[in-house]
């Protein structure tokens, strides 16, 4: 499956350990990564201006989401009800490389459900489907019964 992280998912898995970190191990072991410039651009500026990361670490990321990962490109922009140019972006990226699913915690682009054939879903949600425990009929975001 191609999967499209979103800056954040990817800020997160590097500055801290959890789900995200757990998360994209997933993606990169088993799935297609589809990354763009855009993306890497803004995984440089979040690291470096939210999380204060060392600068070798920031590159060694970038380093790695430009090796076996599908490339796309935001442009062009899809037409898109978001407040965010840069989320508009995001999620032109993920449809221009084809991506089967994006992965976000923005509650805005959360909303959308799903882009023409892209899928977008938060990483606790992704964990679910990979896990086996996706209730396909709960709606976006609703909390799944322990079995």
């Amino acid at each position: 499956m191609k999967v499209f992280l979103d800056t954040n998912v990817i800020a997160s898995a590097t500055a801290t350990r959890g789900l995200c970190s757990d998360l994209f191990r997933t993606v990169i072991e088993f799935h297609d990564l589809v990354v763009s410039e855009h993306l890497i651009g803004e995984v440089r500026r979040i690291l470096g201006d939210k999380f204060r990361a060392p600068p070798d670490l920031i590159e060694d990321l970038v380093w790695l989401l430009q090796q076996d990962t599908v490339k796309a490109n935001a442009l062009p922009l899809a037409a898109l009800p978001l407040s965010d140019p840069a989320d508009i972006a995001i999620v032109s990226s993920a449809l221009n490389g084809g991506a089967d699913i994006l992965i976000t915690g923005d509650k805005e682009i959360v909303e959308l459900k799903q882009v023409g054939h892209l899928r977008i879903v938060t990483p606790r949600q992704f964990w679910d489907m990979e896990r086996g425990h996706w209730d396909r009929d709960a709606p976006c975001g609703a909390p799944l019964p322990h079995h």
